[in-house]
């Protein structure tokens, strides 16, 4: 009896052994990834805002709200990818005009590395598009590094620097940055005289983006904490000449927005060092005590 028990204390502790970088190196990274029911609603502001107001064919100052939905599409889901859609609101706040824009896009990307895939109905405002890059996060353990990551207003992925490092609400990110020249995004038509031209009729319009995105990012995890876009989008005639404003704007997140993305990111951070270093430490050392003991017990039984 003596020798079975010492048998099983010695290969429960080897097993926990075995088990403890099996679990860091390798099972953590397949439990960690992007959730396939993801829900989230954050809110932005962009004070100060100009935007071409189609009701009163004239460009509009004003202060905005901006509101974007993103919710999970589980049965699009597989072991390797997610599926997110996206709803964003614009509303003036100043002129007392809700969703003077309104705008969706669906996302596929892997869930472990945030790559976009090209796959399940990808879209923007239901046109086809094709996914590169980082798509909503960053990879889990973020370097300071350059990224390639998706514009979804340009419809392509641009190069966002590692610039600095800093904390939001105490918790430690890095910042990157991201530029993106000016890209023509539509053509249309509008009468000449709401553009200031002479001529009367119709003309065509190109509407043309260019802008800047700061991304706030949690390393562990790969989540984003913050954001601020920098938008200047106007409408140039064929001649390369700009005739007017579309919509420029910087828009931040609020801080209830933030204060909720530093909440889920310190909680998913903590949730990785507890699978990747307290447990296995925990088992490491439980397996070296059960082994440990196996052998006193061994030796006990054989000088009895």
């Amino acid at each position: 009896m003596g020798r079975i028990s010492t048998l099983v204390l010695i290969g429960v502790g080897a097993f926990f052994i075995a088990l403890a970088p099996l679990l860091k190196f390798w099972a953590a990274g397949k439990i960690i990834s992007a959730p396939a029911n993801q829900f989230g609603i954050s809110y932005l502001e962009a004070k100060g805002a100009q935007y071409f107001s189609k009701q009163d064919l004239k460009v509009l100052t004003a202060d905005l709200d901006i509101i974007v939905t993103t919710r999970g599409d589980v049965k699009e889901a597989n072991s390797d990818r997610v599926v997110w859609d996206e709803a964003t609101v614009v509303n003036d706040v100043t002129n007392g005009r809700p969703q003077i824009d309104l705008s969706d896009r669906r996302s596929a990307f892997d869930k472990y590395t945030g790559v976009g895939v090209n796959c399940c109905g990808v879209n923007i405002g239901k046109a086809p598009v094709t996914l590169e890059g980082q798509i909503y996060k960053f990879p889990f353990d973020a370097e300071k590094k350059t990224y390639k990551v998706f514009n979804s207003s340009a419809m392509k992925a641009f190069d966002a620097r590692f610039v600095r490092e800093e904390s939001v609400n105490g918790l430690p990110v890095y910042v990157f940055e991201q530029d993106v020249p000016p890209t023509k995004t539509s053509t249309l038509t509008a009468p000449a005289s709401v553009l200031g031209m002479p001529d009367a009729g119709d003309v065509q319009v190109d509407r043309w983006y260019d802008g800047k995105v700061t991304f706030w990012i949690e390393p562990t995890t790969g989540a984003p904490v913050k954001q601020e876009q920098q938008r200047h989008e106007v409408l140039k005639t064929q001649d390369g000449i700009e005739r007017s404003a579309a919509f420029v704007a910087t828009a931040q997140m609020t801080k209830e927005t933030v204060d909720g993305l530093v909440k889920s990111a310190q909680e998913g951070k903590s949730q990785i060092n507890l699978l990747r270093n307290v447990i296995p430490l925990v088992l490491l050392i439980v397996g070296a005590a059960l082994v440990l003991a196996g052998v006193v017990l061994g030796r006990r039984s054989r000088s009895s």
